[in-house]
């Protein structure tokens, strides 16, 4: 089963500084049908303006995967990282028992448009941790890369978690395929351009549960930027 959420079904606010879009509840948008899924928690998608981002806030007890679809995305943390996230990177944050960050976007003239990912942890009081890792354009297109897994495999950042994501870019008319093993979930996010899944047309911002499908194709109509979990 395939249930698509329409990007415009979520929640969305408009701060001036930050256009910003919720897939499942989060801060001032709350719907009891959209808690989350699997151990998926929070699926942000932010546009920050030239110069303006997050002030320094802390978490707890949460694995945090940025990806960033355009611009660039400073960050600082309490652990003394200080690191710049592109397009192609993806960054995991473990909060565990604790962590304090801040998430600007340092440039004077274009915005940054990114995902910001909130995943349960395994367990909860694990050390606070900080992970970046850079991937080849070449190991995007048209082919699902692993970008983040419970053992950091094929260089991907590790996270507390029994799932794994993939990213990929497709051309226009290129399509990526994979399976789901017996008794797990998936999760598809259209990050940009239009795709079919499973021939269920879909487009930036829409989000897919799938459930008790074995076999996932995914088919690009535009050129296309998509996130895929496969989740416990």
């Amino acid at each position: 089963m395939i249930t698509v959420r329409k990007a415009g079904e979520r929640g969305s606010f408009d701060h001036g500084w930050l256009d910003t879009r919720h897939t499942f509840s989060f801060a001032d948008y709350q719907d009891p049908a959209h808690m989350g899924f699997s151990v998926l928690r929070v699926i942000n998608e932010d546009r920050v303006t030239p110069g303006e981002g997050f002030g320094t806030h802390g978490h707890r007890d949460m694995e945090i995967l940025t990806w960033v679809l355009s611009g660039a995305l400073e960050h600082r943390d309490s652990l003394g990282t200080h690191g710049v996230i592109r397009p192609g990177e993806a960054q995991i944050m473990s909060a565990g028992t604790g962590i304090r960050h801040s998430e600007f976007n340092g440039s004077a003239a274009e915005p940054v448009h990114f995902l910001q990912i909130w995943m349960l942890p395994e367990r909860q009081g694990l050390p606070p941790r900080y992970d970046q890792v850079a991937f080849q354009e070449a190991d995007l297109r048209n082919h699902l890369r692993l970008i983040a897994s419970p053992d950091g495999s094929a260089g991907s950042v590790k996270v507390f978690q029994d799932l794994k994501v993939y990213a990929a870019r497709l051309d226009a008319g290129r399509e990526v395929q994979t399976g789901v093993a017996p008794g797990r979930a998936a999760f598809l996010q259209v990050a940009a351009g239009a795709v079919s899944l499973n021939g269920m047309a879909m487009q930036a911002g829409d989000g897919a549960r799938i459930e008790g499908e074995s076999l996932v194709t995914v088919a690009a109509a535009s050129p296309s930027e998509i996130l895929f979990f496969d989740l416990a």
